[in-house]
This record gives structure tokens, sequence and C-alpha cells, in this order.
């Protein structure tokens, strides 16, 4: 055979450990799983390993280095050992150790660990997740409805926002995010709700909030007055003698909520005053408050 340390490439004086990490680097690079159907490789495999398992027996070494020195520099596998006596080594009887090595099988499991490991392929990975703000009015966000976005990179995508949406709520749509590249599932759509103010109602959790001017006369008298819903004006009884602030309720004309139940609108009558009416003015200067009317008398200590 040739010279194992030839073989292996490295010198006739490397340590045991040197000649371990030597042979590794061969084997992992001419292992038929890594050059499938490359005859020479498989040919320089079965040579490095040969080389190897003549080198790793520290009894077979020094025959061979003996035999070397001696001039039969063609001794080698079983050759120096069968002119000594002994049997040539078999790999298949499995465990020999001596001068620092493992057994040869060791070697080959960790060998083949490592292909496998190559081998194997990386799970699909889940495509990329897409973030967007959708912005719509308060009257959307209250009876919900489909509005058509534009994701980036032109995707048109209809989003279902569900009535009593509130502001900053998140809608999430499976499978409308980005393709994966490795043929994994698609990723997700994040939508992010953003409610637009309104020129007079205001959210409070699932009611809804607004406040109502009325006149001194309605105020003073009652009134049925035409109030504005989320669902279309309807009719509100004011109480006589309503002042500044007086809070009335409208069951079931707020949001829709979490269970199904529609929140309440709270109105918060406002007494407001003509800019000028002369024959109010006239009036209010010969009326007298009753006895005992202070309309400050509780703030004071």
């Amino acid at each position: 055979m040739d010279d194992p340390y030839k073989t292996l490439g490295v010198a006739k004086t490397a340590s045991a450990e040197e000649i371990r990490k030597a042979y590794r680097k061969l084997a992992k690079e001419l292992h038929p799983d890594a050059n499938p159907g490359d005859k020479q490789a498989e040919e320089r495999f079965k040579q490095v390993s040969q080389a190897f398992k003549l080198l790793s027996d520290p009894e077979k070494r020094a025959e061979y280095d003996a035999a070397a020195r001696a001039g039969f520099a063609g001794m080698g596998m079983g050759g120096a050992g069968a002119a000594g006596g002994r049997k040539p080594f078999n790999f298949r009887q499995g465990r020999h150790r001596g001068g620092g090595f493992d057994d040869f099988g060791d070697i080959f499991s960790d060998l083949f660990t490592d292909f496998n490991a190559q081998s194997r392929q990386p799970p699909p990975r889940k495509g990329a997740d897409i973030r967007y703000s959708l912005t719509v009015d308060f009257m959307q966000a209250a009876g919900g409805g489909k509005h058509r976005i534009v994701l980036p990179g032109g995707r048109k995508l209809e989003v279902a926002v569900p009535p009593g949406a509130a502001d900053g709520q998140v809608l999430r749509l499976r499978g409308q995010g980005e393709p994966s590249a490795t043929g994994g599932p698609a990723g997700d759509a994040y939508i992010e709700i953003k409610v637009a103010e309104h020129k007079y109602f205001s959210r409070e959790g699932d009611n809804v909030r607004l406040e109502l001017p009325i006149s001194v006369k309605e105020a003073a008298l009652g009134a049925k007055v035409r109030v504005p819903t989320i669902d279309g004006p309807v009719d509100l009884q004011v109480p006589p003698g309503s002042s500044s602030g007086t809070l009335l309720r409208l069951r079931g004309r707020g949001f829709a909520g979490a269970k199904g139940k529609r929140g309440d609108q709270i109105v918060r009558l406002m007494v407001t005053l003509p800019a000028s009416d002369r024959a109010l003015q006239d009036f209010l200067e010969t009326w007298s408050p009753p006895k005992g009317y202070d309309p400050r008398k509780g703030m004071r200590s």
C-alpha cells in the first residue's frame, strides 16, 4: 500500500490527535454520501480509511515504522502483523483502544451524524407578517363594514371592520401576509383600526356621549326634542326645570359590545342663550327668583 502518512497528509512524527484530525477532515470530504457516484473519491476514501486503521493502532504503527526503516516500505495493513504472526486488524471486530485514540467506530458515528445533519433540510418557515393602519370615521366604526386597502407592494385586500370597532383595535387576517420563501405558510396581516373624531359624538367604552344644546324655554318648561344618534335621529323628552349638565340616557343607542349587547347614548343638556334677544332681556330684568333660590348655594364653604 502507499505510505499511510502521505495518504493522510501527516508527518511521521504526528501525534495521535493530529492523525485523528487529518482522517476526520479527509473522510468528510471523500465519504460516498458526500460524493455520490464518484468512483475516484470512493477509492480515495478506502485508502484513507485503511491508512487510519493502521496508524490508529499503536502496535501496528510501530511495526510499520520499523518495517519502513528496515526497507520494507510495502509492509502495511496487516502485512507487518502477518510477518509477526499477528492477525490483521479487523475494523468490524469492534472497539480497539490505545495511544489516546477512540475506536474507529466512534469516528464513523461522528461522521454519519455530521452527514445526516447536513442532509436534513430545515423546516419550511412562515412568511413575514404585514402591519397596516386603517383609519375609519366614527360612524363606520359604529356600524362596521368592508374597506378595501392597498398593502405595501400594491396588493389589494378587503378588510371587514366589525360593528363597534374601537380605536387601536387590531384585526388579524390569517394567511394574508407575505408568502414564504421556503414553501411554508404565508404570514398574517395585522390591521390596526384608527377611529377618526366626530364633530359632536364621542365614545366612552360602549357608550356614546353627546352634548345637546337646548333653549331656556325647553329647559324651563320641558319639551320633546330631536336628538341625533349613531342609528339616526330620535325623540327625547327634556324634563321641565332642566339645567345645563343634566344627563339623560337613551338605552341601547351605543356601540355593540363584546357580547353583542349595545351600550347607551348619554345626552348632556346644555342650556344655550340667544346672542341677542331684547324681549328675553326685558323679561329677566323684571323677573325675581323665588325666595331662597341660590344657584351657587352648594359651592359655599
